[in-house]
């Protein structure tokens, strides 16, 4: 049953691309999958053992985590970088409007690191370690075997799209938001290969320092 909960806010985001587009421009509405993920999480949470295995956040795996995911980070981070810089730009896409999202308006000092860290914390939990972590393990049982003996493609894929397909993304970052379609499978597929929830963590936050500190500079 804990297994099927990330299955509510999955519904939820592809379910939000039928509703009509007034409903879609509501900010409740668009929040509406994460909100949901968060319920459901804490249900899961209130009724399993061990959440922090569950989730990949042993304490004994923070070393490696910050190893690896500052690797990663700095790896995907200089990827994205150019890709938003350099590749959007030259196809013709305008990327000023970055300055008018929540996350171009508030303080640089309030960004780095704190809001990104934390926005990093919050989101790997919820899509790597929740949703993904548990669509592994539904599948899993489909197969009869245990959640860490298989890599799990349809729930690797099932949540990279749910994750980059966030509605709130979507509309933040317009057409950016491709790029969490490579973002989110590296991820997952690092949590399903290591089953450490650190690397991810570091791993997001590093890389969106370092895109958000490029943009700020280049477009001010």
């Amino acid at each position: 049953m804990g297994a099927a909960l990330p299955l509510l806010p999955i519904g939820a985001t592809f379910g939000y691309y039928w509703l009509p587009g007034s409903l879609r421009e509501e900010l409740l509405v668009q929040f509406a999958p994460q909100l949901l993920a968060y319920l459901a999480m804490g249900l899961w949470a209130s009724r399993t053992f061990q959440v922090p295995v569950q989730l990949g956040l042993e304490k004994a795996k923070v070393g490696n985590g910050l190893k690896w995911g500052l690797i990663t980070g700095l790896l995907l981070g200089c990827l994205d970088t150019f890709v938003i810089l350099s590749v959007y730009p030259s196809l013709g896409y305008d990327i000023t409007f970055l300055k008018q999202t929540p996350h171009g308006r508030l303080p640089v000092l309030l960004m780095v690191p704190w809001f990104i860290c934390g926005i990093a914390l919050f989101v790997e939990v919820n899509f790597r370690g929740f949703i993904l972590g548990r669509l592994a393990e539904l599948e899993s049982a489909c197969w009869r075997t245990h959640p860490s003996r298989r890599f799990s493609p349809l729930a690797l894929i099932t949540s990279t799209l749910t994750f980059a397909f966030d509605p709130f993304m979507e509309n933040t970052f317009r057409y950016l938001h491709w790029i969490a379609l490579w973002d989110g499978f590296i991820w997952g597929a690092i949590w399903l290969r290591t089953r450490n929830l650190w690397i991810t963590i570091v791993a997001h936050a590093v890389e969106v320092i370092m895109m958000y500190s490029a943009v700020k500079v280049a477009i001010g």
